[in-house]
């Protein structure tokens, strides 16, 4: 009986934090960018080469997905420079990376402008939250984490790597090391 609930919340929790807007809950998995790609290029898996982030074969999500890999890898600028060249603008998923990255680059304040305007976007971005709360416990703000565990939890992220993520960063004092 156990493994038959477990089987079945492994299989339901991953859509439900798709159903609130998180494209990705999970961290990336690494791929050419960061293992081949030099400074300032990602992977195009058309042409199977490193291109600059403007060049016009990429899409959005394909640059998204650079940036996150990016971010992840410490590689904060270069992730903010992808993210410049992202047509789709300022929205929350653009402006939830705008904070994570800046954030890792040490521009704290700056990172948490881009995840307060991403949750004025959408409040159900459980990502930003998961990210301002992991910010938030590292600076010893810990009853303010705790608020977005609580958000999260109500906006269906229970269960999600991102809540998960935040559990440990207010246990810990310290976000999620990359």
């Amino acid at each position: 009986m156990r493994f038959a609930l477990s089987l079945v919340l492994a299989t339901l929790l991953p859509c439900a934090a798709f159903a609130v807007g998180d494209e990705q809950p999970t961290p990336p998995v690494p791929t050419e960018t960061t293992a081949e790609c030099a400074e300032g290029r990602i992977w195009d898996e058309a042409t199977k080469a490193c291109v600059a982030p403007t060049e016009e074969s990429l899409n959005d999500d394909t640059r998204y997905k650079a940036v996150r890999e990016l971010a992840y890898a410490g590689r904060a600028e270069e992730a903010l420079a992808v993210l410049d060249t992202m047509a789709e603008g300022d929205t929350d998923r653009v402006l939830t990376y705008k904070g994570f990255a800046s954030r890792k680059a040490g521009r704290v304040a700056e990172g948490m402008a881009f995840y307060a305007k991403a949750l004025d976007q959408n409040p159900d971005n459980i990502l930003a939250r998961s990210y301002m709360g992991q910010a938030l416990a590292g600076m010893g703000k810990t009853a303010e984490a705790r608020v977005q565990v609580t958000e999260i939890r109500q906006r269906g992220g229970a269960g999600t790597w991102a809540l998960q993520a935040l559990e440990t960063a207010i246990a810990t004092g310290k976000g999620y090391s990359y």
